[in-house]
């Protein structure tokens, strides 16, 4: 019975998700064509073209057209799993979102798994050492890198340990020395996913240790955890099979969060290190005013976060029996 209302209760939450969408798509379709700038402008550059050349380059790619045309022609595409195709890149949108997609998930993937763990981690440890030297230091750090803007500490650790000290590449995803397979590939894409890992999950992770820290406290300090070590409960059941279990509920939910935000936050990364995503591909997609290349791009970003969403409340059944889908 319990299945089948989680079924409900996903297919409910996927019906809502749809006026949402749709919401979503004119929102951006016509904030997208009220900035200025003119990707034809952008196709042109500093050639010198006739007003006919520009004329066919409007028609052809739609843009003489009323704004409730393109609207309309934009919505009829998108009901048929259409996203367009790239004023800039000249070939269909979605093709080209599928192609940076891996490199976006890799690096989004590996900085909230890391900064989860280890976040979780290091609030069970200062949670059962309140005010001790190791919470405090803790702390600080955890406000240092909080604290940090993302595009700064990415420039700051590019100089440190690509250009001082050589460790680590300065851009992209791999070299073009690197074998094009097997594993001198793998090693070459991690040794160019330290950096941006490291810089994409430090803020991610200080929210998630100052969140654990917090609900650890509280919990390790209920009448329940009192009584698990009273009846002779070992200090690894009390924290790790009791506490952290009631405690973690509110971090998941940052954790779902933290997906919406890292896919936000991916511009900056991807740009400071020229890491070949979505990210940058947004960034690129601003520059030239690829109006179908954003459009589909925020939508497929919104598609992303509120499947997250709908995933980190399926979570909750696994962790708290108690939680009921209605």
């Amino acid at each position: 019975m319990r299945g089948l209302d989680i079924s409900l209760y996903v297919v409910r939450r996927l019906a809502q998700a749809v006026p949402l969408i749709f919401v979503v798509i004119l929102l951006n379709f016509f904030l997208i064509h009220a900035a200025p700038g003119d990707p034809i402008d952008f196709l042109v550059g500093s050639m010198d073209a006739s007003p006919e050349y520009i004329e066919d380059l409007r028609r052809e790619f739609g843009l003489d057209q009323p704004l409730g045309t393109q609207l309309w022609a934009y919505l009829t595409r998108m009901a048929h799993f259409d996203l367009g195709y790239s004023l800039r890149y000249r070939q269909s949108v979605l093709d080209l979102i599928l192609s940076r997609m891996p490199a976006t998930l890799l690096l989004m993937v590996t900085a909230l798994v890391a900064s989860s763990a280890v976040g979780i981690l290091l609030g069970v440890i200062a949670a059962q050492r309140p005010y001790s030297a190791t919470d405090q230091t803790s702390t600080f750090l955890a406000l240092a890198g909080y604290s940090m803007p993302v595009f700064w500490l990415g420039q700051l650790v590019l100089i440190v340990f690509s250009l001082h000290l050589g460790w680590f590449p300065t851009q992209g995803m791999y070299s073009l020395r690197a074998p094009a397979e097997g594993w001198g590939r793998i090693v070459d894409v991690l040794h160019h996913l330290a950096l941006p890992a490291f810089t994409y999950s430090l803020y991610h992770l200080a929210l998630i240790f100052r969140l654990t820290r917090i609900k650890m406290q509280e919990t390790l300090s209920l009448d329940f955890i009192v009584t698990a070590r009273a009846k002779g409960a070992s200090e690894g059941r009390v924290v790790y099979g009791h506490a952290l279990r009631n405690a973690i509920l509110p971090v998941v939910t940052v954790i779902g969060m933290n997906f919406g935000f890292m896919l936000a936050g991916s511009v900056l990364t991807e740009t400071v290190f020229a890491w070949p995503g979505m990210g940058r591909l947004l960034y690129e997609a601003i520059q030239a005013r690829d109006y179908p290349v954003l459009m589909g791009l925020f939508t497929v970003l919104s598609l992303m976060v509120i499947a997250a969403n709908v995933v980190t409340d399926l979570i909750y059944a696994v962790i708290d029996p108690r939680v009921v889908y209605r």
